[in-house]
C-alpha cells in the first residue's frame, strides 16, 4: 500500500532530471561592465539558424548556464529590450565557459517598455526563498491563489502551512493579524496584480515577531514615475455554485504625493459536504454503536473591501505613509442540514436523527496604519510604524433536532439558539533602525502590541416555544494581552562566507476573566529568541548553509474561548482558557548546486504545541473538539528543490519534502494517557510554466501537488491528496487587456478523509468543500498603465489570533 501511495512520485519528479554534465556558461554585460539580468539567451543550430536547440535567461548577476547540451557547434543569440541583439558562433565540448558577452544599447531605446507575461521565478537568499510572480500568469488571479501556488506551501483545512506548520502572513514585512477564514476572504478579494513576490521564510530572523513558525511575506509593487493609471477587473468562478468578484483600482502620483485606492465586491455561494463517523465503546472496550452522519452546508455571503494609501514625500530623506483597509461582510447566511444514522453492535439500524441549523453572521474589520521612514547617513534608515485594528463579529445560530425510531416514527425533538459576539481592539507601535558599518549591517528595534477583546455567547433553550436563558452554557470573556519586544541583529559578508545573527526578547502579560468562572487565565513571562544563519560559497556551483531559530506560538483567541460552537447538539467545538504558549526550536542544513538544485535537512520540535483534537465521550454519546497543549510535536524532513528554465519557453519549479512527523498528546478520555501519532509522509510539488507565443502575450501553466500521508493532531490521512491545475493568460492591445482562465483540481482529489483512532477513540470526518472549479478573469488598464505604484494594500498589524468559530 505504501508503495502504491508513492507511485505518482515518478511522474512528479521528472523535472529533476533536466540537468547533465555538458553545459555552456558565461556572463551578459553592458558597455559599463554592469550585469544584464533576465536577457533572453537562445542556442540555435549552426546548420539551421532558425531551429532552437536550448534556451534560458540570465540571472540577476548576468550569469547564465545552459545544460544538457551535446558536443557540437552552435549559434548563440542574446537579446534584451533596449539593446542590440548579439549573435555569435560557439563550440561546445564538455563543460564550456565563454568570455563575457557585451550588449550594445540601441539608439532608439524606449523610455517605457511593455513587460509581457513571464515565468514565475524562484531564488534563494540566506534566510528565505523568493517566488517572483509580477507580470506572470498568476498576476491576474487573487492573492490567496498566489500563496496556494507558492512552492512549499500546503493548504490544509483552510490553513496555509509551511514545513507542516501554520504560517504567519506578512505584507511588506508587516504582520497581518487575521483569522484563517478572515485572511482568506481578504486575500481572495485582493488582486494578484498588486503582488511582486512572495518570500517563504522558514526560520524568520530577529526583526520579525517571535510568534508563530514560518512566514509568508508578500512583497507588493513600488512607485517609479509620475502620472495616473487605473484598472477595472472581474472574475467568475464556476463550481458547484457560482462566485464572482468585481473591482477597480486607481493610482495618481506627483513628485510629492502618491494616492492609491481600490475597491472589491466579492459575492460567493458555497457548498460544503461532510461525512462523519463515530464508533462508541462500552467501558470494557467493546464496540457498542456506530454513528454515521451526512452534512451539507450551503452558505451565501458577500463582502466589500476598500483599501486606500497616501504616501507623502516630506524631503529627499523622509516619507510618511497613511493607509486604511476596511472589509465588511454584512450578511453571511448558512443553512446546515444533517442526517445521522445510529447502528447497534450487530450493525442493524437502531435509530436516527436529523439536524437543521441556521447560522447568520456579520463581520467588520477596520485596519489603520501610519509609517514614517527617514534616512540616517548614507545607507542607514529609521522607520516608525503605528497601527490600529478594530474587529467586530456577531453571529446567531438556531438548531433543531428531531429523533426517530428505525422505522422513522417520531420520538422527540430538541431546539436551542445561541447568540455570540466578539469585539477586539489592537494597538501597536514599533521603531526600527538599520545602519551599516563597513561590510557589516546592524539592525535594532522596539515594539509594543496590545490586545483588548470581549467575547461572549448567550445560550437559549427553545423547546417550550419561548427562549429560556441558560446561564450554565453562557459566558462572557474579557481578555487583555500586552507584548513588549526588543531585538538586535547583524549581518556580514566576507570572502566566501556570509552570516546573519540576531536576538529578540519578548515580555508577555496576559489576563483573561470569565464572568461565569472568574479569573481563568493569568500569565506573564519573558523569553529570548535567538536566530543564526551561516552560508559558505565554496565555488560558483556549490554552496552550504546552516540555520537555527527559536520561536513561540501563543494561543489563538478562538482556542481560549469557553463557549461552544455546535455542529449538532452531540457534536461541538470549545476552547480552553488554560492554554500555555508553545516554544519551538528549528535547525536546518542546506546545500545548493548552481543555484538551481537545493537539498535541505530540517528538524523542529515544539514543546506544548497547541492543537484542536476530537474526543468522544463514550458514556454520554457526544464528540467535542477541544484545544489543548500536546506534550510535544516534532518533525524531521529531507527536502529537494529544483528551479530552472529548460529552454526559452518552458520553466519548471519542483519541490519535494520527505518527512517524519510525530505528535504526542494526552488522551483526555483515558485519564490523560500520552498517545503518539506519527507517520512518514511527503509533500511533492511540480510547476511547469510556458510561453506559448513568440511575442510573450500568451502563456500557460500546469501544476501538480501530491501528499501521500500526513497527520494533523490526532488525525491521519486515510487517502492521499492529489491536485492537478492548469491555466492560460492572454494579453491584448499592448497589454491593456488581460484575460485568464484557470482550472483547479481537475480530478476533484484535493479533499481527503481524516481519522482519529487510538485506545477508546474511533472517529473520522470527510470534509468536501468545493475544490474543482473553473475561474475566468479579465482586467482592463487605462491611463498611463505602465506606471508602477504604491499599492501595498492590506498592511495591518495585529489580528491573526482573532479567530471566529464558523
Amino acid at each position: 500500500m505504501k508503495i502504491i501511495r508513492f507511485t505518482p512520485l515518478i511522474i512528479l519528479l521528472i523535472p529533476y532530471v533536466f540537468f547533465s554534465q555538458n553545459s555552456l556558461s558565461g556572463n551578459i554585460q553592458d558597455r559599463e561592465n554592469a550585469p544584464v539580468a533576465f536577457a533572453n539567451i537562445i542556442l540555435l543550430s549552426a546548420e539551421d539558424s532558425t531551429s532552437v536547440y536550448r534556451g534560458t535567461i540570465s540571472e540577476e548577476d548576468g550569469s547564465f548556464v545552459i545544460e544538457n547540451i551535446e558536443d557540437s557547434t552552435y549559434l548563440l543569440k542574446v537579446s534584451f529590450v533596449g539593446y542590440k541583439e548579439s549573435l555569435q558562433k560557439v563550440n561546445v565540448k564538455g563543460n564550456t565557459n565563454i568570455p563575457p558577452i557585451i550588449l550594445e544599447e540601441t539608439s532608439d531605446a524606449l523610455d517605457e517598455v511593455v513587460v509581457n507575461a513571464r515565468k514565475p521565478k524562484v531564488t534563494r537568499k540566506i534566510d528565505r526563498l523568493v517566488f517572483e510572480v509580477e507580470n506572470t500568469i498568476l498576476s491576474t488571479g487573487n492573492t490567496f491563489e498566489v500563496l496556494k501556488r507558492t512552492p512549499g506551501v500546503i493548504l490544509s483545512q483552510g490553513n496555509l502551512l509551511v514545513k507542516n506548520r501554520p504560517a504567519t502572513v506578512y505584507i511588506n514585512d508587516r504582520k497581518v493579524y487575521l483569522s484563517s477564514q478572515e485572511l482568506q476572504q481578504l486575500l481572495e478579494g485582493f488582486s494578484a496584480e498588486n503582488i511582486k513576490s512572495v518570500e517563504v521564510i522558514t526560520n524568520p530572523p530577529a526583526q520579525y515577531d517571535a510568534e508563530g513558525g514560518a512566514i509568508l511575506n508578500i512583497k507588493t509593487s513600488k512607485n517609479i514615475s509620475i502620472g495616473y493609471k487605473g484598472s477595472v477587473n472581474a472574475s467568475n468562478t464556476i463550481a458547484i455554485v457560482p462566485k464572482y468578484n468585481i473591482g477597480t483600482s486607481h493610482y495618481y502620483k506627483t513628485d510629492w504625493l502618491n494616492i492609491y485606492a481600490s475597491y472589491n465586491y466579492n459575492q460567493r455561494d458555497l457548498v460544503k459536504k461532510d461525512e462523519g463517523f463515530i464508533e462508541y465503546y462500552t467501558p470494557n472496550g467493546e464496540a457498542d454503536s456506530r454513528w454515521l452522519t451526512d452534512f451539507e452546508r450551503n452558505t451565501s455571503m458577500y463582502s466589500h473591501s476598500l483599501n486606500t494609501i497616501l504616501d507623502f514625500t516630506l524631503s529627499e530623506a523622509s516619507t510618511l505613509s497613511l493607509s486604511a483597509n476596511i472589509q465588511i461582510t454584512p450578511d453571511s447566511d448558512s443553512d446546515i442540514n444533517g442526517l445521522t444514522n445510529i447502528y447497534d453492535s450487530n450493525n442493524s439500524l437502531d435509530s436516527l436523527f436529523t439536524t437543521d441549523s441556521r447560522l447568520h453572521s456579520n463581520t467588520d474589520n477596520i485596519l489603520l496604519a501610519a509609517t514614517y521612514n527617514t534616512s540616517l547617513g548614507e545607507n542607514g534608515s529609521l522607520s516608525a510604524i503605528g497601527n490600529y485594528i478594530n474587529y467586530d463579529n456577531s453571529q446567531f445560530q438556531q438548531i433543531m433536532t428531531n429523533y426517530f425510531e428505525e422505522d422513522e416514527s417520531f420520538i422527540r425533538d430538541n431546539s436551542f439558539t445561541t447568540e455570540a459576539m466578539q469585539n477586539s481592539e489592537i494597538y501597536t507601535g514599533q521603531v526600527d533602525i538599520s545602519t551599516p558599518l563597513g561590510s557589516t549591517s546592524f539592525e535594532t528595534g522596539l515594539k509594543y502590541s496590545g490586545l483588548k477583546t470581549e467575547s461572549g455567547q448567550d445560550y437559549f433553550d427553545t423547546n417550550t416555544g419561548t427562549r429560556q436563558f441558560s446561564g450554565e452554557l453562557s459566558d462572557v470573556l474579557d481578555y487583555e494581552e500586552d507584548i513588549y519586544a526588543a531585538y538586535a541583529s547583524m549581518s556580514k559578508e566576507w570572502e566566501k562566507w556570509s552570516m546573519k545573527l540576531g536576538l529578540r526578547g519578548e515580555y508577555t502579560d496576559v489576563q483573561g476573566i470569565s464572568e461565569s468562572q472568574g479569573l481563568v487565565n493569568s500569565q506573564n513571562y519573558f523569553e529570548l529568541f535567538p536566530t543564526f544563519y551561516l552560508n559558505y560559497n565554496a565555488s560558483e556551483a556549490h554552496s552550504f548553509g546552516f540555520e537555527y531559530s527559536r520561536r513561540i506560538t501563543r494561543p489563538r483567541f478562538e482556542n481560549l474561548n469557553t463557549y461552544r460552537y455546535f455542529l449538532n447538539e452531540n457534536n461541538f467545538q470549545d476552547g480552553n482558557p488554560d492554554l500555555m504558549p508553545a516554544i519551538s526550536n528549528m535547525l536546518k542544513l542546506s546545500y545548493s548546486y548552481k543555484n538551481k538544485l537545493y537539498f535541505d535537512l530540517y528538524w523542529d520540535k515544539a514543546n506544548n504545541a497547541i492543537a484542536t483534537i476530537p474526543f468522544q465521550d463514550n458514556e454520554n454519546r457526544n464528540l467535542r473538539s477541544s484545544s489543548l497543549n500536546m506534550d510535544f510535536s516534532q518533525q524531521y524532513s529531507f527536502d529537494i528543490s529544483y528551479y530552472d528554465y529548460l529552454n526559452d519557453w518552458w520553466s519548471v519549479s519542483a519541490y519535494t519534502s520527505f518527512f517524519y512527523m510525530q505528535n504526542d498528546f494526552p488522551a483526555l478520555e483515558s485519564n490523560g494517557q500520552i498517545v503518539t501519532n506519527d507517520t512518514f509522509g511527503a509533500y511533492i510539488y511540480a510547476g511547469n510554466f510556458f510561453t506559448l507565443s513568440k511575442d510573450g502575450t500568451f502563456s500557460g501553466e500546469l501544476t501538480t501537488t501530491y501528499i501521500p500521508d500526513y497527520i494533523v493532531g490526532s488525525y491521519d490521512f486515510e487517502e492521499p491528496q492529489f491536485g492537478l491545475n492548469f491555466g492560460f493568460r492572454k494579453t491584448f492591445f499592448d497589454s491593456r487587456l488581460v484575460t485568464t482562465v484557470n482550472v483547479e483540481d481537475i480530478f476533484n482529489t484535493m479533499n481527503m478523509p481524516l481519522r482519529s483512532q487510538y485506545l477508546n477513540q474511533n472517529n473520522s470526518f470527510f470534509a468536501m468543500p468545493e475544490s474543482r472549479m473553473i475561474r475566468f478573469g479579465i482586467t482592463y488598464k487605462f491611463g498611463n498603465f505602465k506606471l508602477g505604484d504604491n499599492k501595498r494594500a492590506i498592511t495591518a498589524e495585529e489580528s491573526a489570533r482573532l479567530e471566529s468559530k464558523n
